[in-house]
């Protein structure tokens, strides 16, 4: 059996290239989706279409206001009744704002048709004659080399802040990029990357625009310009292509595209079919991304350290060790011209390429600094160094031009601090590579490769063929054989199995996948073949949006970083001062006697030993050790927090986290499930095939109630798959009231008390008092009339998640007040809330009312954090001190909230508020160390101790130690990746309290 999976499993051959066969068994797909026009999904949604041709079904909006949401329920049930309807493009259910945007061809249905749907759901519709307005904000995110600590980082920040049409600008010194809001009718991406190059950085463009995606191809054959004309004329004359780059010497060409309206195979097939056929195109090898440029960096260090050792290490023999060694000495010492001697001549030959060759790139920074009226670490270094050799070099002009002098020179001095601050750059961009890890290993989730299938117009599968993942477009149809993983976003259109979501949801437990179930892309198939329909590829992937979200967090700068950034202004200027004085002070001392001569090495004078303890002083202080402290915490911490299905956007929400002291719950999908299921039902007359009967009358509603009602049907019959009810006549659904159709030749009336009232038909008092038992335990009783006698009654309810009570009680226990804030009414509130253990309740809240509740809270001294379903709590999770949004792992592109809770679960809640914590814990210990480190090492450097100890640190320890602060605070937030979650929880998982 084994050795038959393997056989489905996706080949990729050595070149990149995709291998085909056919099937011999070849499942059929009873009822796929139909598109306009005749297109099937052999056309991979129109893919070979020009722009010409599409003209022949044009696009249309609507925009409509939808009266009666009240939660993500609800408007599921809006946005999928509309994407039955044929013709439709795309639907957007927006319930805190209650409109609903649809994108439609016209030639295949109308406004009214859609608002019709809208009501059949139970929702009363109402067209909105308006026009959207165009958005002219785009963010893009640039790649900046060069940049060495926080004054660098400053100074191009606030350069682009400058720059007119700018809205905002954040720039990272850890991860070396920068995240720019502008606005296009006013400025471009050249030009912001332009102004970044007049700061003397280098910029490379990473992306542009959230609606994009991006491919590279390599094409083979071009040998004339004019043969890549007619490449870009090609590729243009595709419908969804933004931008095209063309670059002839890698043979490169990079799309910008739409993945709703194009994708990569049309853009191979476009290329491959102009003229002779000769062309060859193939995705472009290497890659893109961070991972690449930290190789290279990390490449160029470790040669720069190597080639450095080459000379050094000669330069450190002959002036520490050669020199104890007689013969050789006696060599050392031979004299060259006048009093210059071999040893002298031989170091100087060596220190001069590491200072001017391997040190090249202190000179370059410095000039960069200076040049914008800002100092930074390469200032120090470039003036320590200096300071070193060109005294040696003087010491040596001297020597060779005078028969007397004897010198010394520190030629070690300056190339031993070279390389030993190569070395630690060096290992800083080791560690800082671990620090993005999470990332990485997000990206890696994608499969390398993909099962394409091929359908007939009836849905039967003709083909198979394995195809580069990165070449998937939208609606094409992938086959996931057990143990691989899914290669797309998408659903279910064939099969059963169970897929490990642990790797992007955080849910341990493999979830049951069969027909119309979303999947999502780097998830395992367990067990049994899948047929996927993609739906959102390219950037729109969840796994493209975590990583942008994960991105986007270590991008963004945590308050307490400006602490670091006032330092930063001063500390380089305050640093030179305090080199010169040293300076001073130690050779003013000598120059007066103010010391012994005793205390002055046989080797050197008073202005030799002067000019070494400022030196010392100049390459001892670190502002990068500063500089690093916040961002490399929170890089980690939120890469933690995403392997733990815990999106944290940025240092900001991990300052307020900590602080967190009140935390307000919505009540439906939030501390319940948010599902309504029954619960209980109450027969008053023995009708057969009861449950029947209601099923078929409300399977064509579709309202959550009402679906809650089929489901509970299905289980009671025992089967889940390919339900048949009987058919319902003259059905008709009553906006806020329930549903009515003829079942059998009987009158059917599923709903509210109203509808009985309404439709003639009397409440008996059992009736009325079960309706009254299920409003006291927060349920909601569905009455059921057949031939206007109610005979029975359904109660559904939400129920808990299951932890709730427990996520409370810890809470309880860390000192966090736990409050209920819901739209619902005040029983159901009251009863949950009692049931759960949350003494404080608000009920009745208008999304409104629930953030003006929140600033009384803040008021009263709460730092307060707002947990909800991320729809109709948009309001409240924005006003909170720190917004948290419950939400599936699909679900990650909340813009309200601060921290996104991948997993429908309540205890990320509280790993939430731990790991801010542990992060900011470490971000404390890192700037005490960075702070600890400058207060010790200076004073030492300058040679507070010498008097006494007549200990005085060399510089070229001193370059060392400084080099060692910036790569321990690095290693000192690397230790977060080992964060485990509170005990509490883990005493939960075994109690087995977990979250379907």
């Amino acid at each position: 059996m084994a050795s038959k999976l393997l056989s489905f499993a996706c080949i990729r051959n050595e070149n990149g290239s995709s291998s085909s066969r056919d099937l011999s068994a070849r499942p059929h797909y009873p009822s796929m989706p139909k598109y306009p026009k005749g297109v099937s999904l052999d056309d991979h949604d129109n893919k070979n279409k020009t722009k010409g041709e599409e003209e022949n079904y044009s696009e249309s909006k609507a925009l409509f206001c939808v009266i009666g949401m009240t939660c993500s329920a609800c408007a599921g049930s809006v946005e999928k009744a509309i994407k039955r309807l044929p013709g439709i493009k795309e639907a957007v259910v927006d319930v805190l704002n209650n409109r609903t945007q649809v994108i439609f061809y016209p030639d295949f249905i109308n406004e009214e048709t859609i608002r019709e749907t809208i009501e059949d759901v139970g929702f009363e519709a109402t067209l909105i004659e308006e026009e959207l307005t165009e958005r002219t904000f785009q963010v893009c995110r640039i790649r900046i080399k060069g940049m060495t600590c926080t004054t660098c980082s400053t100074t191009v920040e606030s350069v682009l802040q400058g720059v007119h049409g700018v809205q905002k600008a954040q720039v990272a010194l850890a991860t070396e990029e920068a995240e720019i809001q502008f606005d296009t009718k006013i400025v471009n991406q050249n030009q912001l990357m332009e102004a970044i190059e007049n700061t003397g950085f280098e910029a490379i463009l990473i992306s542009i625009g959230e609606d994009m995606s991006k491919i590279h191809l390599e094409v083979e054959g071009v040998r004339t310009d004019e043969s890549f004309r007619g490449i870009e004329k090609a590729l243009w004359s595709i419908s969804g292509v933004e931008d095209v780059e063309i670059d002839p010497m890698l043979r490169k060409v990079s799309i910008a595209y739409k993945p709703d309206l194009t994708g990569p195979r049309n853009f191979i097939q476009a290329i491959e079919s102009i003229e002779s056929r000769r062309f060859k195109a193939r995705i472009f090898p290497g890659g893109g991304g961070r991972e690449p440029h930290k190789r290279e960096e990390i490449k160029q260090y470790r040669n720069s350290f190597l080639w450095s050792l080459v000379f050094t290490i000669p330069v450190f023999l002959t002036s520490m060790v050669f020199m104890y060694i007689p013969g050789i000495k006696h060599v050392l010492d031979a004299k060259v011209v006048n009093m210059l001697t071999n040893g002298e001549l031989l170091r100087w030959i060596l220190a001069t390429p590491v200072q001017f060759i391997i040190g090249w790139r202190f000179y370059t920074g410095a000039y960069k600094a200076l040049r914008h009226k800002s100092a930074n670490m390469d200032v120090l270094i470039a003036l320590g160094t200096n300071a070193a050799y060109f005294y040696s070099v003087f010491s040596v002009i001297r020597a060779a031009t005078s028969p007397t002098f004897m010198g010394t020179d520190f030629f070690e001095t300056s190339a031993m601090l070279i390389s030993f601050i190569v070395l630690g750059k060096y290992l800083e961009v080791l560690a800082k590579g671990k620090t993005s890890e999470a990332i990485a290993k997000l990206m890696d989730l994608a499969p390398d490769t993909a099962t394409l299938l091929t359908l007939d117009s009836e849905g039967n599968v003709t083909n198979e063929e394995d195809i580069d993942s990165r070449l998937i477009q939208k609606n094409d149809i992938l086959k996931i054989i057990p143990g691989s993983k899914v290669a797309a976003d998408g659903f279910v259109v064939w099969g059963q199995s169970h897929v490990n979501e642990s790797m992007i949801t955080g849910e341990s437990r493999p979830v049951s996948k069969r027909k119309g179930d979303t999947v999502i892309g780097g998830t395992l198939n367990e067990n049994g073949v899948l047929h996927v329909q993609a739906t959102r590829v390219g950037s729109e992937s969840s796994l493209s949006q975590i990583v942008r979200l994960v991105e986007s967090a270590q991008m963004a700068k945590a308050p307490v970083q400006k602490f670091a950034d006032r330092i930063s202004k001063y500390f380089v200027p305050l640093v030179i001062v305090l080199s010169l004085s040293t300076w001073l002070a130690w050779f003013s001392a000598g120059k007066f006697h103010a010391y012994p001569t005793s205390w002055i090495p046989s080797s050197m004078d008073s202005f030799q030993l002067a000019l070494q303890f400022g030196i010392s002083v100049m390459v001892i202080a670190c502002p990068c050790a500063l500089g690093l402290a916040t961002p490399t915490a929170v890089m980690v911490g939120t890469g933690v927090g995403a392997s733990q299905g815990v999106l944290i956007k940025g240092g900001q929400a991990l300052e307020s986290a900590h602080k967190v002291n009140c935390i307000v719950f919505d009540k439906t999908g939030t501390l319940t499930i948010g599902k309504p299921v029954v619960v209980n039902t109450k027969y008053l007359k023995r009708v057969p095939d009861f449950l029947e009967l209601v099923a078929a009358t409300e399977v064509n509603s579709e309202h959550p109630l009402a679906k809650a009602i089929v489901d509970y049907a299905k289980k009671y019959r025992g089967d889940d798959e390919n339900q048949v009810w009987p058919e319902a006549h003259e059905f008709e659904s009553i906006t806020g009231h329930g549903v009515k159709a003829i079942v059998k030749g009987k009158q059917m009336l599923v709903g509210n008390k109203s509808l009985m009232q309404n439709s003639n038909v009397s409440v008996p008092a059992d009736a009325e008092e079960f309706l009254a038992e299920t409003e006291e335990l927060a349920q909601t009783g569905i009455l059921v009339s057949i031939n206007e006698q109610i005979v029975g009654i359904l109660a559904i309810s939400d129920p808990l998640k299951p932890g709730a009570r427990e996520v409370i009680s810890i809470l309880k226990s860390m000192n966090i007040e736990s409050i209920m804030v819901t739209g619902d009414n005040w029983g159901t509130a009251k009863s949950i809330a009692k049931e759960v253990g949350i003494e404080k309740v608000f009920a009745e809240a208008k999304p409104d009312e629930k953030a003006k509740k929140i600033k009384e809270l803040q008021n009263s001294g709460f730092i307060v954090a707002m947990v909800g379903d991320g729809i109709n709590d948009s309001p409240a999770l924005v006003a909170a001190d720190v917004g948290m949004a419950i939400g599936a792992g699909t679900d990650i592109a909340i813009e309200a909230a601060d921290i996104v809770l991948m997993k429908s679960n309540l205890e990320d809640v509280i790993t939430a508020i731990d790991l801010s914590k542990k992060t900011f814990s470490r971000i404390r210990l890192n700037y005490i160390w960075a702070l600890g480190y400058n207060i010790l090492g200076i004073p030492i450097a300058a040679g507070v101790l010498f008097p006494s100890t007549r200990f005085r640190l060399p510089p070229w320890v001193a370059g060392a130690a400084m080099a060692a602060s910036s790569v321990s605070v690095v290693c000192c937030s690397l230790l977060l990746k080992y964060y485990k979650r509170p005990k509490k929880l883990e005493t939960l998982e075994i109690r087995g309290i977990q979250v379907e």
